[in-house]
């Protein structure tokens, strides 16, 4: 069993595999209604037309994701390793990778280009920061939208119409304990129902005992245990942990589970 790291893009074995295609938009519809009107009419519709476009761009972001060499690298090795991390620098598209790739696996809306880990049916994930605040302000914001503008949730990388509903946090002001989103329904994809929810380290490993998910995305470096009770929430359905961090700890615990003995020495060097 290996492990990979991207930046170091790094993993561990996986399984399973589906595909998806997404749906033609209504783009084309529009400019032929537009064209088959006078100028003056159209002139009139066209900041409305720009201004539906910007909502669909705004509420489907996921559709526009597009990973650069690292990210996509990241993404592929889940194919065939269980656990992974990418390790960079700051904004460096680390939280963004791994809140793409959860949206994804969430909705079943899998891009042409996908080579990654792929379910095939509704799946139980789990995404956690540090603090509560640090993941509401984090992997929240990414999945859902700004945390403080419930009016703007719909606006990060889950698409709007995948949100069937929210529940609350009791933790920090604008945080949720979970997201239950509509998966799949097209093509080869079973329809049913994905539920994400929010955990933090600060509350301790007794807090992440007894759940089985499909998936664990650590954005920031966790405690070795709270990686380990993680990683065991997904053994018995094969799934995943990813893990998206800047390394401020230095040679921790967990950077090591994904480092060789080859590179390890080659990092003691300098």
């Amino acid at each position: 069993m290996t492990k990979s790291g991207s930046a170091s893009a790094a993993s561990k074995p996986s399984c399973g595999h589906s595909s998806g295609k997404g749906r033609a938009s209504g783009k084309g519809r529009a400019a032929k209604s537009l064209v088959s009107k006078s100028p003056a009419a159209a002139k009139r519709e066209y900041p409305g037309l720009l201004k539906e476009l910007d909502r669909r761009r705004r509420t489907n972001q996921l559709a526009a994701y597009q990973p650069y060499a690292r990210q996509a690298a990241f993404h592929a090795a889940g194919a065939t390793n269980r656990e992974r991390l990418f390790m960079a620098g700051n904004q460096l598209g680390k939280t963004r990778a791994g809140g793409a790739e959860w949206a994804m696996h969430l909705t079943g809306r899998y891009p042409a280009w996908w080579q990654g880990k792929v379910f095939d049916k509704a799946v139980r994930l789990w995404a956690a920061g540090v603090t509560g605040e640090g993941t509401r302000d984090n992997p929240q914001r990414i999945l859902v939208g700004p945390p403080q503008q419930p009016a703007e949730w719909g606006t990060g990388m889950i698409p709007a119409d995948a949100i069937a509903h929210t529940i609350m946090g009791r933790n920090a002001p604008g945080a949720l304990d979970s997201v239950v989103v509509r998966h799949g329904g097209g093509g080869d994809v079973q329809a049913g129902e994905s539920v994400l929810s929010f955990k933090s380290y600060e509350k301790g490993r007794e807090k992440w005992q007894g759940e089985t998910l499909h998936g664990v995305w650590f954005d920031e470096e966790p405690p070795l245990d709270i990686y380990s009770e993680g990683l065991t929430r997904t053994n018995a359905t094969g799934g995943i942990t990813i893990v998206t961090f800047t390394p401020l700890l230095g040679m921790s615990d967990v950077v090591l589970l994904f480092l060789s003995a080859e590179e390890v020495e080659r990092m003691g060097k300098g």
